[in-house]
């Protein structure tokens, strides 16, 4: 496709979009009068309009039943989990038994890391990408220390190479052949939350199988930005929220992953709770865990239901659109903001686009890295309606999401770029 720099451009790609009727079913902040230009669904994603009933439903379900709710009704609270399963399974790619819904994300990045990261004198260390996420950083670095650990010892970090922004694999397959058998686990994010990177997820499950050690993924930035395959990659677990590309919601609940490998081993260590334990024996109140198999033996307790309501409302959407779809529009969508950002820059060099310019290798954010006045150009935006994230030191990132961004919304920003 040939990219022009032009609104007429924008508003042809946007009435020849097949998806182009989602965008109605989001509700925009405003700004003098007008929605803004939202461009920040990498931290939070839009409010889905069905999510107000959806709520609704359920405090009426509560006024109707009381506590006979969670037996009762078109969706009984007790069971609630489960209406998540299917579509959150297609939507990672994993089997039903693989996936559950619960709890939120570092909880849950806690709960797989009891029962995958299992140190010992010979095989200690954990593998990580530099510049994680900070709750990331902090769980592993707990975790180690619980174990009697000095996590400037046990932690490996992999950094880009000098003069570099992102990873290269083999960088990363290389560290851990490196560290082989004195590794434990290997824990990426799915997609950095700095420079938007995509890592090889396959690849580096391979690899740290290969060595002996356990594979596990926060997905926050991955899922619903990007096709996942986790059954078929190979990986023992992963994590993501649903409040990010998944629009559920300010604290909305986490999914969590758990391959098949392990969904017959009850003698796997982990932390219980009653939601986890064998559910034709739950209410019997007796003592000794017997764990539900798959993922949902990690269940700790009974489901948050309006905030898996918001999330239920989300995943209808996500279900029918399809995250195939949603790719090919992503792509195309993030081409045009690359695009559109490089053309900013011929009039003045302002920022340096450091997410890979490779599309396989990126899902639909770009980061900018500014130089002195890049606080003041995202204030300058800010304050035009033009909603983006700020990241210290000097990040701007910019996330195109395809249900319900625009070329149009691209093209805009373009033009607010060039006043400033």
């Amino acid at each position: 496709m040939h990219l022009t720099n032009t609104l007429d451009f924008a508003q042809k790609q946007d009435a020849q979009d097949p998806l182009r009727h989602y965008r109605d079913q989001f509700l925009f902040p405003q700004h003098q009068n007008r929605p803004v230009l939202y461009f920040c669904g990498n931290s939070l994603g839009l409010q889905p309009k069905t999510v107000r009933p959806a709520l609704l439903a359920e405090l009426d379900q509560w006024a109707t039943y009381g506590v006979e709710g969670h037996f009762r009704g078109a969706m009984p609270w007790m069971y609630y989990h489960k209406f998540l399963t299917e579509q959150t399974a297609r939507l990672v790619g994993a089997q039903n038994h693989e996936v559950v819904v619960m709890n939120t994300l570092t909880v849950n990045l806690h709960l797989m890391m009891v029962s995958f990261y299992r140190p010992t004198r010979e095989r200690y260390k954990i593998i990580m990408e530099a510049g994680a996420f900070p709750s990331d950083q902090y769980a592993l670095e707990t975790q180690v220390r619980w174990h009697g650990f000095d996590p400037a010892e046990a932690i490996v970090e992999v950094a880009p190479r000098p003069g570099e922004d992102t990873l290269r694999t083999e960088d990363i397959i290389s560290i851990i052949e490196k560290e082989g058998a004195k590794t434990a686990l290997v824990l990426f994010g799915g997609v950095n939350y700095y420079t938007g990177q995509f890592y090889d997820l396959a690849a580096i499950t391979q690899a740290a199988h290969r060595t002996g050690a356990y594979a596990g993924f926060d997905l926050a930035h991955a899922a619903g930005n990007l096709p996942l395959r986790l059954h078929d990659w190979g990986a023992d677990f992963a994590v993501w929220c649903s409040y990010k590309y998944l629009n559920s919601g300010p604290g909305g609940p986490s999914g969590a992953f758990v391959h098949e490998r392990h969904a017959d081993n009850p003698d796997l260590p982990r932390f219980a709770g009653w939601w986890g334990h064998d559910e034709s024996e739950r209410f019997k109140m007796r003592k000794g865990f017997r764990p539900m198999r798959g993922a949902e033996g990690w269940q700790l307790s009974n489901a948050q239901i309006f905030s898996f309501a918001a999330h239920k409302a989300s995943l209808d959407v996500f279900d029918a659109a399809g995250m195939e779809a949603l790719r090919a529009k992503s792509l195309q969508l993030t081409a045009y903001l690359e695009f559109i950002l490089d053309e900013a820059n011929r009039k003045q060099q302002r920022f340096r686009i450091i997410t890979p310019r490779d599309p396989d290798t990126r899902g639909c954010q770009i980061s900018a890295l500014t130089g002195d006045d890049g606080k003041a150009l995202y204030d300058f935006l800010t304050e035009n309606g033009v909603i983006a994230d700020w990241r210290e030191p000097n990040v701007i990132r910019l996330a195109p999401v395809p249900l319900y961004n625009s070329f149009e919304d691209v093209w805009r920003l373009g033009e607010w770029l060039t006043r400033f």
